[in-house]
């Protein structure tokens, strides 16, 4: 049997992901996952500017998620990838909303 070096000078292994479904899910942008996995079917959500359709399709930290959410576009960046569907303040910690809102008002208007 042939057994893999480990140390400083092995070979990284895979980068850690999780299901794209399960992490929308977690990040609390869904309130189920069956309803994140529907969503991604049907093909609404886009994972560093490629359309995805797999619920299964595995996300990285760094990648970056866009998609409509109640009229708005939602684009963020993934943090990090969780353990469990926490609170708010922990699932608004698995990512960056890299969404700018425009300022509307006027310079020195009311």
């Amino acid at each position: 049997m042939t057994r893999r070096a480990s140390g400083p000078h092995s070979e990284p292994g895979p980068l850690p992901s999780i299901r794209i479904d399960k992490w929308l899910w977690y990040a609390r942008v869904f309130k189920s996952r069956t309803q994140a996995t529907a969503f991604v079917s049907k093909g609404k959500v886009r994972v560093n500017r490629q359309r995805v359709t797999k619920p299964g399709a595995a996300i990285r930290v760094g990648d970056v998620l866009t998609f409509v959410r109640h009229h708005d576009v939602r684009i963020y960046q993934v943090a990090a990838l969780g353990e469990r569907r926490g609170p708010a303040v922990e699932a608004q910690s698995l990512y960056e909303d890299l969404v700018i809102l425009e300022d509307h008002s006027e310079p020195g208007g009311n």
